[in-house]
């Protein structure tokens, strides 16, 4: 039975407020450096036997501070291009404020087996979810039943092969949430994925408040000792609806 981390990259300064996508030379920043740190952290005693990474710069920061953790034991990290980020085409680099006011973005939350990003190379949401796919297939095969190994990728990456897991169409991925610096876990078996962990960022209960909670600044959350969650991970209030999904993942909240 392979057992497959999946781990989001930390925060960027652009993360949940621009769609970063492919963009060369965005790393973390200190807030992701302490995500990252924390994570390897929780993970230096879980014994891996790969950590594979998307060859974008945010990804592989993630994935060395987790093998630094690891005293010397960590084996060597591998990039994939096949969990590289989505080509979100011309909307990379995009404000998302901006992005969700395009037609497009109402397609891409209730019906994104049918998307194609626009513009020279953009990719469809099911190319993403059947090469993220096959690529956790082609791992678990060349590792072995008995392999524990770490996917370091991205938010819309991530919740394609989740969904996957979970025998969910495409459709339904929209309603999963993928966090910077999340964990999720997938134990794949010969009849079948199990989900084992979602989304798991070892947050306490003091960073769940209602909306109007976290709006207020030092409301209720506050006056009990626990920060928003966003303003604990330096996001903010979704800058479109609140039934939205986040297209690349979001700033967590």
């Amino acid at each position: 039975m392979t057992l497959v981390l999946l781990v989001r990259h930390g925060l960027t300064a652009g993360t949940g407020n621009v769609l970063t996508g492919r963009t060369p030379g965005i790393p973390l920043d200190d807030r992701g450096r302490a995500q990252a740190g924390a994570l390897a952290a929780r993970l230096a005693d879980v014994p891996l036997d790969a950590i594979i990474t998307s060859p974008l710069d945010r990804c592989r920061e993630t994935a060395e501070a987790i093998a630094a953790a690891r005293d010397g034991s960590a084996p060597a990290i591998t990039e994939d291009e096949q969990f590289a980020e989505v080509k979100y085409g011309d909307w990379t680099g995009q404000p998302l404020k901006r992005l969700a006011k395009d037609p497009l973005w109402r397609v891409v939350q209730a019906h994104p087996s049918a998307v194609r990003f626009p513009g020279k190379d953009a990719e469809s949401m099911p190319e993403v979810q059947h090469r993220a796919v096959n690529a956790v297939r082609e791992w678990n095969a060349r590792l072995g039943k008995d392999a524990v190994y770490l996917i370091c990728s991205h938010g819309d990456v991530i919740k394609s092969v989740i969904a996957d897991s979970l025998g969910l169409h495409l459709d339904l991925s929209q309603r999963i949430q993928v966090d910077p610096c999340s964990l999720s876990v997938i134990r794949y078996t010969p009849l079948r994925p199990f989900l084992v962990r979602m989304n798991d960022t070892g947050r306490t209960a003091a960073g769940l408040a209602r909306p109007h909670d976290a709006d207020a600044g030092g409301g209720k959350a506050a006056a009990n000792g626990g920060a928003p969650q966003a303003a604990a991970e330096g996001g903010s209030r979704s800058p479109f609806g609140e039934a939205d999904a986040a297209i690349g993942g979001g700033a967590g909240g």
